[in-house]
């Protein structure tokens, strides 16, 4: 990756026309071609950029530019489209190249294959004397996240989300018709869980007899101490 901060003009030409007049930016040439202009602001995004496929060139500015201040112009071309990217640049402060390497990829914590893997580990939060039948529990329109028993012998059907919206319910809904058919299994109850039940999904979910649980992810994952938090939301 090329970072520059300089000085610079910048002129987008092609489906629209955008004019960024002369002010002290930062310049990121990436590895796939991109090239993106940001300012001391605006969160992630840039003020203009232009994406891949697209082919970098540098120029001398010439006489009139030249006597305007400028040092160097950048035209930044899609190789698709017409659309055109010409930066002018006057006073450079850095201008540093960088090997980051493979990246990863962002790693989502608190999906709700974790939040699945900790109800089940930890299968009370549903209430005492819950018990753990099988995760993934097959149906023929999918599996249902988690099959649990009641202290009283009954079936549970347990939804997970992170966040819980009538689509949800309406999951459930399907899952508890079908596995009610099953005479081993019936008479089966459901339990929609998640970090956050919307108020619309809570109503739904309640008049077809679904009962909700918020799940607390830090506690479930030991590193929020609920006994000894001041407040309670």
């Amino acid at each position: 990756m090329r970072i520059v901060i300089a000085s610079c003009s910048v002129d987008y030409s092609g489906r629209l026309s955008a004019h960024l007049p002369l002010a002290r930016r930062v310049l990121m040439v990436k590895s796939d071609g991109s090239v993106l202009v940001h300012s001391d602001g605006g969160s992630y995004k840039p003020l203009n950029w232009m994406s891949p496929p697209c082919s970098l060139t540098t120029a001398d500015p010439g006489t009139e530019r030249l006597a305007a201040g400028v040092s160097e112009v950048w035209t930044v071309q899609n190789t698709k489209t017409d659309d055109r990217l010409i930066v002018s640049i006057h006073d450079v402060e850095s201008d540093s190249f960088f090997e980051l390497g493979v990246d990863p990829g962002l790693v989502k914590d608190g999906v709700e294959a974790h939040l699945q893997k900790l109800l089940a580990e930890q299968i009370g939060v549903l209430g005492h004397g819950h018990t753990l039948v099988r995760r993934e529990y097959p149906t023929a329109i999918g599996p249902v996240d988690i099959l649990a028993r009641s202290a009283v012998g009954e079936t549970v059907a347990v939804e997970i989300k992170r966040r819980g919206d009538i689509d949800g319910v309406e999951q459930l809904t399907r899952y508890l018709e079908l596995l009610n058919r099953d005479p081993r299994l019936a008479p089966v109850g459901g339990v929609f869980a998640a970090q956050e039940i919307k108020p619309q999904a809570r109503v739904l979910a309640t008049d077809r007899g679904i009962r909700c649980v918020v799940l607390d992810y830090d506690a479930m994952r030991g590193i929020d101490d609920v006994e000894s938090r001041l407040f309670w939301s």
